[in-house]
């Protein structure tokens, strides 16, 4: 009896530890910069500045199977798959768009450009300028899935029409945590805002 309380003792202590480390983690790491331009009871409106992102394009629709595949191709490019072996930090959030063909896409430190990033040892990974653009936004927690991506997809179009804010149907998924991470998880669906509502609001 003794010995499994001192493993379970044990075992909480790492689990503890590991949150600990995850949340320190959370706090160095450059994400993806936006200012809140009005807030709404179920949503926020966001200005996000353009920066550079490396990509991958994933045929599939379903976000179990591509979020795995995709991060699994990005992050090895940044772990050192690239012509100079070199480490590339991790950014957040980790971008999905929801269409019938999924891309993934991890933000690039701001100290690169296009010139002075490592090219890649796999084909499928592109470079892309992602410009300016305003978003709403809709926020939930715990860990993600296809049914919950959803659920909240379809919130967020309720709000929007409640509130008669129009969009471009341009919807992507933001996951802001490791799949270890078991406090304050964030997890959000943005979609593009139409240019002339953007004028209005």
């Amino acid at each position: 009896m003794k010995t499994i309380v001192v493993l379970l003792g044990i075992i909480l202590f790492i689990g503890i530890a590991i949150q600990l480390y995850a949340m320190t983690q959370q706090k160095n790491t450059e994400t993806y910069p936006y200012k809140v331009l009005k807030t709404y009871t179920d949503f926020e409106l966001r200005s996000y500045e353009a920066r550079l992102f490396t990509s991958v394009k994933l045929s599939s629709d379903s976000y179990k199977a591509a979020s795995n595949r995709g991060f699994s191709i990005l992050a090895g490019y940044i772990f050192g798959g690239n012509e100079q072996k070199q480490k590339i930090a991790m950014t957040t959030p980790v971008a999905m768009s929801l269409e019938d063909s999924m891309t993934m896409m991890f933000m690039v430190p701001k100290e690169y450009t296009q010139e002075t990033l490592p090219q890649p040892d796999r084909s499928e990974i592109k470079f892309s300028e992602e410009p300016a653009k305003t978003v709403a936004a809709i926020r939930f927690g715990g860990w993600a899935s296809d049914e919950r991506i959803a659920e909240y997809k379809e919130k967020l179009l309720v709000a929007l029409a409640a509130e008669g804010v129009e969009h471009t149907n341009k919807f992507y998924f933001l996951g802001y945590n490791a799949p270890f991470e078991a406090i304050n998880r964030r997890n959000e669906v943005i979609v593009e805002l139409d240019p002339e509502q953007i004028a209005k609001e």
